[in-house]
């Protein structure tokens, strides 16, 4: 009897696991649409791409602002202040609603100059950007209105930030954006701490 037993419950055993493996031989095949709910939810696991896809935008976003097509030969005019010249090189209206400035800052002195002073005064802007341009402005004259650099929602200018000493003999390159006069406008008065104000034309 136990003989009977023992082959009785091995043949169980068998038809189980052979039943187990043909369910989940099944269950692949029908697993290759890729178009099923069911299949989303499987590619789950490879989300963590879209941070770096994120990052990858910002830093696009800022390579363009900061100098994409601009023309370091170009001059639309030169400004000087505490031993230094900032040459801006182009001034263009976007269609977004907002005028991005490129200019290039030289020490044309003998010793390292200070870079803080160009973040400017406003408290919440100065905190989360220190050692930026962002204290910088330009005035309408016609329309008599004053821009001020565009920030998020969180203080951040949409600026060039971190900006070290200036070596002497040094040149860094900057950018700022600031919403747009009205079209009718194409000179600004432009400013930044320390240096003198000058008219730019704007483009596009």
């Amino acid at each position: 009897m136990s003989m009977r037993r023992t082959t009785t419950t091995r043949r169980a055993m068998a038809a189980v696991g052979m039943t187990a493996a043909l369910a989940f031989a099944l269950a692949g095949c029908g697993d290759d649409g890729g178009e099923k709910p069911g299949n989303e939810g499987s590619s789950a696991p490879s989300a963590p791409a879209s941070p770096s896809a994120e990052d990858k935008g910002e830093s696009q976003q800022e390579d363009t602002a900061a100098g994409e097509n601009v023309d370091p030969n170009a001059k639309l005019a030169e400004i000087r202040g505490d031993g230094l010249v900032m040459t801006i090189h182009q001034a263009k209206r976007d269609s977004g609603g907002f005028i991005t400035l490129q200019a290039s800052i030289k020490n044309e002195g003998t010793q390292s100059k200070n870079t803080t002073a160009w973040a400017g005064t406003e408290t919440a802007l100065l905190a989360k950007n220190p050692n930026s341009v962002a204290g910088a402005t330009l005035v309408d004259k016609v329309g008599k209105k004053r821009y001020y650099i565009l920030r998020d929602t969180e203080n951040r200018c949409l600026c060039t930030t971190g900006i070290p000493p200036l070596l002497a003999g040094k040149t860094t390159s900057v950018f700022m954006q600031f919403p747009a006069p009205p079209e009718t406008t194409t000179e600004v008065d432009f400013t930044l701490p320390t240096f003198a104000t000058t008219s730019v034309k704007i483009s596009g």
